[in-house]
């Protein structure tokens, strides 16, 4: 299971938002990619970064930093937050980003999604599920898409997706621990779902419990306040869990 340490980009900011609140935001750094090197150093291998702007208003304000950000490192990237065009995807492909998530996009346009798979392939697209209530959530999780996002998952997978981010909204940035049972009952459904948990992890316990829970078999982890307000150690966490997975 890896540990993907998060970075949310708002107007080249690096910044975390309380429920995805755009009225509540805490800035962490203004040189976002100066974070990605300190990630890399403490042996994370993907690092996961959501355009805040473009997720809201489906044009991105933060393309520069993005581009500092790939510059500076050599791990892998995954990018989310308004990717609704094959254009976009094509863009942020040639920017040499690793994974691309689909969100909205996914949700009102599914047809992008085949275009998308049969572009760049099963393992380089990613569905980004943020649920409120059993909905799923779009356009920076501000509209309720009236669609529960088990039947949007089974949609999805029925197309050929694979790798899946699911966010437990009402968890995330409230440190209290993820949602393990929506993740545990999401792979029983979907035994051979490449799925990362997102929302909610907070310490080093939470990763490990999610570890346990769902039997080694999460692809991945993510998480971003813990770490910058210094709850969450890293380096510690990706050595514990690499000890496990060789146990």
């Amino acid at each position: 299971m890896l540990v993907l340490p998060a970075i949310d980009l708002l107007d080249n900011e690096a910044v975390r938002l309380l429920q995805g609140d755009y009225a509540k935001k805490t800035v962490y750094s203004s040189e976002p990619e100066k974070m990605i090197q300190v990630f890399e150093e403490q042996g994370a291998t993907l690092i996961h970064i959501v355009d805040l702007n473009a997720a809201k208003t489906g044009k991105s304000e933060n393309e520069k930093t993005i581009k500092k950000i790939k510059e500076k490192c050599s791990v892998e990237l995954e990018l989310g937050g308004g990717i609704r065009s094959i254009e976009t995807m094509k863009f942020y492909d040639g920017l040499g980003v690793s994974r691309l998530i689909l969100g909205t996009v996914a949700v009102e346009d599914p047809s992008i999604v085949e275009k998308a798979l049969s572009l760049f392939g099963q393992n380089r697209i990613v569905i980004g599920v943020d649920a409120k209530n059993g909905y799923v959530r779009t356009k920076g999780w501000e509209t309720n898409s009236g669609i529960l996002y088990k039947d949007f998952l089974k949609t999805m997978y029925g197309m050929g997706i694979r790798h899946v981010i699911f966010t437990d909204i009402s968890k995330d940035g409230m440190m209290e621990g993820p949602n393990t049972l929506a993740y545990t009952e999401l792979l029983e459904t979907f035994p051979d779902l490449q799925l990362v948990a997102s929302g909610g992890v907070s310490s080093k316990e939470d990763l490990v419990n999610l570890y346990e829970k769902t039997n080694g078999k999460l692809f991945g982890a993510i998480t971003g306040k813990a770490i910058y307000e210094g709850k969450l150690d890293l380096k510690e966490s990706i050595r514990i869990l690499n000890q496990k997975r060789e146990k």
